[in-house]
C-alpha cells in the first residue's frame, strides 16, 4: 500500500541518520516524528532559515501548483513566509522523441504552474531539475521551499490548556480529488462536483499562517491521513494529549456528500488547505478574529491535555487513537486499478 513511510521505520533508519547534523549548532529543528520543515539559524546573522521538501506523485493535473503549494504550506506553518523554491520534474516518456508524451507540451503545462502558483505566493523558483522517465506513467514532480523568519514555529510546541484550532475545513484536498478521480462513479449532482473540484484552488495555508502564526504555540499542515492524521502529528511532536469533538470540525456540504458516496471519512481524507494551530486560551478570540477579518473560515474544535503517564494521543469523541492514520482514499485508488 502507498503512503509515508512509518514513524517506526524513520526512527529506526532515518532520523539517527543524518550527517554531521549532531555537532552542527546551526540546526534549530531537524528530522523529527511529526515535523515537516527543517529549521536553520543563520550562521553570519539574526533570523532562522525554514526549509521542506515535498512530492507529487498521485495527482495527474495541476501537479505545478499542487507542488508549489504543498512544499511551501510546510514552510508556511512554520513561521516564515516561503520566499525561495526548487523544482525536480520527472516526465513520462522518451527523451529521444519516441514517445508522444515527451513533446514538450506537459513541461509547458507544468512549468506555467509552477510559475502562476509561486507568483501568487511571492515565491522565486531558483533552481531545480528535470527529465523525462520511460517507466513513468504520470509526472512526478518534488518541490524545496525555503524561506526566514524571525520566530520559528515548530509542530512539537503544543502546551497542555492550549485551544485546538483549525482553518477552512477538513478533507479540502480530499474532496477535489475525489470529484475529480472518482466523481463519474457517484451519484453527485454536477454542481456540487464542479464546487468540489474547484477546491483545489484553496490548497494554499500561507495567508492562513500569516495570520495564526501571531497567537500560534504550534503550526501543522495536514496532508496525508487528512485531519485527524494532522492531529496526531501534533499530539506526537508535543508529547501531549489532543482532545477533539468531531462535531466541532467543520465540514463543507461538498466534503459531506462526496464522502457519504465513497464510504470515506472525511477526516481521514488529504487535508491540504486547511490548517491546525494551538493558541493559548486568552489568544483564541483575538485569533478566531483576524481570521474573519481576512475572510478566512475558522473554528476551534478542541483541547491540549497534558499525558500524566500516558504516551501521545489523539481523543476524538472519546476514542483514543495513537497508531498512524492511513488515508481513506488509497483504497479506492487500488481498488480503481484492480478494476483496468
Amino acid at each position: 500500500m502507498p503512503g509515508k513511510v512509518s514513524p517506526d521505520d524513520l526512527l529506526a533508519f532515518v532520523f539517527e541518520r543524518t550527517g554531521a547534523a549532531a555537532t552542527d549548532e546551526t540546526i534549530v529543528q531537524g528530522p523529527a516524528d511529526g515535523e515537516d520543515a527543517a529549521a536553520i539559524d543563520w550562521p553570519d546573522g539574526d533570523g532562522t532559515l525554514v526549509v521542506s521538501s515535498d512530492p507529487i506523485s498521485l495527482a495527474a493535473s495541476q501537479v505545478g501548483e499542487l507542488g508549489v503549494y504543498v512544499a511551501s504550506n510546510d514552510v508556511a506553518v512554520s513561521g516564515a513566509d516561503p520566499r525561495w523554491l526548487t523544482a525536480v520534474v520527472l516526465l513520462p516518456g522518451d527523451a529521444d522523441g519516441g514517445d508522444d508524451t515527451a513533446d514538450g507540451s506537459l513541461l509547458e503545462e507544468i512549468s506555467h504552474d509552477l510559475d502562476a502558483a509561486a507568483r501568487e505566493i511571492g515565491a522565486s523558483i531558483v533552481g531545480g531539475h528535470s527529465e523525462y522517465v520511460d517507466q513513468l506513467e504520470r509526472p512526478i514532480l518534488s518541490l524545496t521551499a525555503m524561506g526566514a523568519t524571525d520566530r520559528f514555529v515548530p509542530t512539537g510546541g503544543a502546551d497542555p490548556g492550549d485551544a485546538v484550532v483549525l482553518t477552512k475545513a477538513t478533507g479540502i484536498e480530499g474532496t477535489a480529488i475525489l470529484a475529480a478521480d472518482f466523481g463519474d462513479e457517484f451519484d453527485i449532482d454536477p454542481d456540487v462536483r464542479e464546487r468540489a473540484e474547484a477546491f483545489l484552488e484553496e490548497i494554499s495555508v500561507v495567508p492562513d499562517a500569516r495570520i495564526v502564526r501571531e497567537y500560534a504555540t504550534a503550526m501543522h499542515d495536514p496532508t496525508e491521513g487528512g485531519v485527524a492524521a494532522g492531529l496526531l502529528e501534533v499530539a506526537r511532536a508535543s508529547n501531549v494529549r489532543l482532545e477533539v469533538d468531531r462535531d466541532a470540525v467543520p465540514i463543507r456540504a461538498e466534503t459531506a456528500a462526496l464522502c457519504e458516496a465513497a464510504g470515506v471519512d472525511p477526516l481521514r481524507i488529504f487535508g491540504s488547505g486547511a490548517l491546525l494551530a494551538t493558541v493559548p486560551t486568552d489568544a483564541v478570540e483575538k485569533c478566531l478574529a483576524a481570521l474573519e477579518d481576512a475572510g478566512l473560515e475558522a473554528a476551534e474544535i478542541g483541547t491540549v491535555r497534558g499525558l500524566d503517564g500516558g504516551v501521545p494521543e489523539l481523543v476524538l469523541d472519546g476514542e483514543a487513537i495513537t497508531e498512524p492514520i492511513e488515508d481513506d482514499l488509497y483504497p479506492l485508488w487500488a481498488q480503481a486499478d484492480g478494476e483496468e
